[in-house]
């Protein structure tokens, strides 16, 4: 895409991809996606910030897009990365950093702000809010769920092994658009869901899909499956998870993840406003599950106004 920049920084023993846009003297904005996106989910969010003079950088995590595979996929664990965001950090002398995050990378920006809060000056998180680090369950869901069927070891490479990767991730990104939770039958898996006349959602075009495809037709799925959806077990030991930085959680009111057991309550609840009680909650009433893609004019406006405000009180 033009105007943005790409690059390899070295980081506890792999080179990280970077896509970077924006003047190096600017506070600084890094994004991190979710699955099955990629740097370039954040393509219009990273030109707005840079064209209002911030500084936007956009890593694949390991394994993911262009950058080096771990040596055991196996092992990599949500610690991992957000010790290579950090790390990448250090690597580009920047001292402190606005996050943005969505789907896990809420996750990854959840244990960074608890771990490393002074390198933060705010964080803004989508789709997924603000989670304190510990185990992760979906309890009261088929045996078809989804998060289940990925977190199978074999399966869901045997699922998606049957089609090349533009396939895979077109039927993921179809299924995660809509408002149910992605469920297979029995005797089904979960890539049979979407038939292939099923059409793409509309602002989600052709070009975009040949992008991801390339990507994830370089990376494979082997890391992605181990994180998130194997790592959600993972246990971090942390006395007071409450961070005090300014904060945006953006829902999309059509996001299903809003139907998983217990997360509409969460997001309700006092527990999330006492763990991150600078939060502002913005949602968005036609939002599904990709909103800063769907609606990226709506996200870009609610992004800078974020920055705008914080920026000036650094």
């Amino acid at each position: 895409m033009e105007g943005i920049e790409h690059k390899y920084i070295q980081v506890n023993g792999l080179k990280l991809h970077v896509a970077e846009t924006g003047s190096g003297n600017s506070p600084v904005v890094v994004f991190l996606h979710g699955f099955p996106e990629i740097w370039y989910s954040w393509r219009r969010q990273m030109m707005a910030v840079a064209k209002a003079g911030y500084r936007a950088i956009a890593p694949d995590f390991r394994g993911y897009g262009l950058s080096d595979q771990p040596p055991q996929p196996e092992k990599t664990t949500f610690l991992d990365l957000t010790k290579d965001i950090l790390a990448l950090l250090d690597a580009l002398n920047i001292s402190k950093v606005f996050l943005v995050g969505k789907d896990f990378g809420t996750i990854v920006i959840s244990r960074f702000v608890t771990l490393y809060e002074e390198r933060v000056s705010g964080f803004i998180v989508m789709g997924v809010p603000f989670l304190p680090p510990g185990p992760l369950e979906f309890k009261g869901l088929p045996e078809g769920f989804y998060v289940s069927r990925f977190g199978e070891p074999g399966r869901a490479e045997a699922d998606f092994g049957r089609l090349d990767a533009k396939t895979v991730v077109r039927n993921i990104y179809i299924l995660f658009s809509r408002s149910e939770i992605p469920i297979a039958n029995e005797n089904q898996e979960i890539m049979d869901i979407v038939q292939p006349s099923t059409p793409l959602p509309p602002w989600f075009s052709e070009e975009d899909l040949s992008a991801y495809g390339a990507l994830y037709e370089n990376s494979g799925f082997r890391t992605a499956l181990q994180v998130p959806y194997r790592s959600l077990h993972e246990q971090l030991d942390i006395t007071d998870p409450t961070v005090h930085v300014p904060s945006l959680f953006i829902m999309g009111e059509k996001d299903y993840f809003l139907k998983f057991p217990g997360i509409k309550d969460y997001i309700s609840s006092e527990i999330l406003r006492s763990l991150v009680p600078n939060m502002q909650m913005v949602n968005l009433a036609e939002g599904t599950h990709f909103v800063q893609e769907q609606l990226p004019d709506e996200v870009n406006q609610l992004v800078l106004e974020f920055l705008t405000k914080n920026s000036k009180l650094q």
